[in-house]
């Protein structure tokens, strides 16, 4: 049996009254074992004054043992240093029942020999508060590795979930420059100034948003509006767009970044292949306890061996939306994504409903 604990648990204090607390109990134990010497001349009085000094003993005991343990002492020094402090009390118990016995006309004189007899009463239930105590300092700390893990695990959980946001950004910022370079190319010079103006106002509120892992659906609305706005620069009127949007979920929380990744999932690779104009159609509405996100877009055929998702290196946005959406909500969420003959394509989204406290005004 241990009675200390291991190093890695010292910071995990317990407070001092909880170990004597629990090692109350002994003292009914004591009382049981004295049952049978009732009636016996003066036991009972021995036997009360014994149960004192236990309750007076356990509280150097507790103290001693907290002080080896907040050292770091080993359990093969701990153990013999409270063997020998508890037989040191009892020895101390002895002379105190011998000085009673004394006093109650049982014993002429104080005998050494009486000193170092019967000590097993007394020192037991000495060993049995220690083990006791050992058990509440072993049970504190596992509580506290717990919580620690606990914080451990939820601090990697943030930095996977700040690790994906960041990786949309420079993804997004490649995409955008790249368009903006096509626009300079064919000396579309307004265009190019409109679309750097916008990318400006997308990456100030991009900034702004700051690090939370859930906004409101307003805050991502807005955030979404000024990439639309890059879009319908560079692809104008073949861009339509159908947002369905009830007043109702607003203020529902979601993850940021979660609608600008599908967005340009969406343009890129269906409407900006399209000679003829395409729709773009986002909806999201309350299904009972659920969120429900639909995106369907208009495309062009698909080719050959393209048709998953995971299988195209720029649908990163993809695959960074549903590992996010799996680490906040778990199995609480759900993602679909299908992909039609003729290019379009449907994705619908599932999770949590539940509103942000903070108020947020509405987007235009």
């Amino acid at each position: 049996m241990s009675l200390a604990v291991p190093a890695v648990h010292r910071g995990a204090d317990v407070p001092f009254w909880l170990p004597l607390l629990a090692g109350l109990p002994l003292v009914l134990c004591m009382a049981v074992m004295a049952l049978p010497e009732l009636g016996r001349g003066r036991a009972v009085d021995f036997r009360v004054l014994y149960a004192l000094t236990y309750l007076v003993w356990i509280v150097p005991m507790a103290a001693a043992q907290r002080g080896l343990r907040r050292r770091g002492v080993s359990w093969w020094l701990a153990i013999p240093a409270l063997l020998a402090l508890s037989y040191a009390m009892s020895l101390a118990n002895n002379a105190l029942g011998e000085l009673l016995a004394i006093r109650l006309g049982a014993l002429p004189r104080f005998e050494w020999k009486f000193l170092f007899q019967q000590l097993d009463s007394c020192w037991l239930a000495l060993i049995a508060f220690a083990a006791v105590h050992a058990v509440v300092d072993h049970y504190a700390a596992l509580q506290a590795e717990r919580e620690r893990v606990r914080e451990i695990a939820a601090q990697a959980r943030d930095a996977e979930l700040r690790a994906l946001r960041y990786q949309l950004q420079p993804h997004f910022l490649f995409n955008t420059l790249n368009a903006i370079s096509t626009l300079v190319a064919e000396h579309r010079n307004p265009e190019a100034n409109r679309m750097l103006a916008r990318l400006g106002d997308l990456l100030r509120a991009t900034l702004d948003s700051g690090e939370a892992h859930e906004v409101s659906l307003a805050e991502e609305l807005a955030l979404a509006g000024h990439y639309l706005d890059i879009e319908q620069v560079r692809l104008g009127e073949r861009l339509q767009l159908d947002l369905r949007i009830g007043p109702e979920v607003l203020q529902a929380a979601v993850p940021p970044l979660l609608l600008q990744p599908l967005l340009e999932n969406a343009i890129r690779h269906g409407i900006a292949p399209r000679l003829a104009p395409g729709r773009v159609a986002l909806t999201v509405a309350r299904d009972g306890a659920m969120l429900r996100l639909s995106l369907h877009n208009d495309g062009v055929p698909a080719v050959p061996d393209a048709a998953d998702d995971e299988a195209r290196p720029a649908a990163i946005g993809l695959r960074n939306v549903r590992e996010r959406l799996a680490r906040l909500y778990g199995e609480a969420q759900r993602f679909e994504f299908a992909l039609a003959d003729d290019g379009g394509c449907a994705i619908d989204i599932a999770l949590p409903c539940r509103n942000l406290a903070a108020s947020v005004p509405a987007p235009a």
